[in-house]
């Protein structure tokens, strides 16, 4: 099959091996429950609603890869996308870089996808992965701000801190994921970007590429500090209520 004939095939990688300390102590936040279920089940599932995800990498703690799998095991998820599970490094970029070199050949497309963002909508999945087939090297969705931002001097010693700037909110953005990349120009990011980065999409402007925004969505937030719990559950208590979700 030529490449002009074959699918477009998407895979995405979930990031896993964080600790989450702000959400203190006990289990990693990816393993924190919402209703009853690991955010990091939610975040999978929500990956495998797309149609044109065929593969999700879970990239699990170190130690941790056997609990992951037994995991994913005991929850239903759908059997027309395959998963694969695999130990994870010690920083975020090492975790994706593994998940990347685990993907078998054929992927046009691979999303990274925050396991702390469980609640992402199929919709935004599929706006993601459809700017990269129309050739965007690299895709975030972002929500513009609604906050004032200022930019200080930080403080060493918890005095005040002072305003140096004012940037121009309308050209903000908070950026969510998953982010897009086409398969490739990850794989070289990974390769030749070895400085410290906050984000996938951080590697590719490195490389002096153009990374696009497509709109995000207000229920894509990251849970991060207990009140984010109590905040998804209410989103799925209205899921629930609307769509039997």
């Amino acid at each position: 099959m030529s490449d002009e004939s074959r699918p477009f095939r998407a895979a995405a990688v979930v990031p896993a091996a964080g600790r989450g300390v702000r959400l203190g102590p006990g289990a990693p936040k990816a393993l924190r429950t919402l209703s009853g279920t690991p955010m990091l089940v939610h975040a999978v599932r929500a990956m495998a609603a797309s149609r044109a995800v065929s593969l999700v990498v879970v990239v699990a703690p170190p130690d941790g890869a056997t609990e992951v799998k037994n995991l994913l095991a005991e929850h239903a998820l759908p059997d027309r996308t395959d998963f694969l599970v695999v130990p994870g490094g010690a920083s975020r970029q090492e975790s994706v870089k593994l998940g990347l070199d685990a993907l078998p050949p054929g992927f046009d497309a691979v999303l990274v996808h925050d396991a702390a963002r469980p609640l992402v909508p199929v919709d935004t999945v599929d706006a993601v992965i459809e700017a990269v087939r129309d050739g965007a090297p690299a895709v975030v969705p972002a929500l513009p701000l609604a906050d004032t931002v200022k930019q200080v001097e930080p403080s060493e010693d918890g005095s005040p801190e002072p305003v140096v700037a004012t940037p121009e909110r309308a050209r903000l953005r908070a950026v969510q994921t998953p982010q897009g990349f086409d398969h490739d120009t990850l794989v070289r990011a990974h390769a030749t970007v070895t400085g410290p980065v906050t984000d996938d999409a951080g590697m590719i402007e490195q490389l002096g590429l153009t990374v696009v925004v497509v709109p995000g969505h207000e229920e894509a937030f990251k849970v991060t500090r207990p009140l984010d719990l109590v905040l998804a559950e209410a989103v799925l208590a209205r899921r629930r209520a609307n769509d039997g979700f």
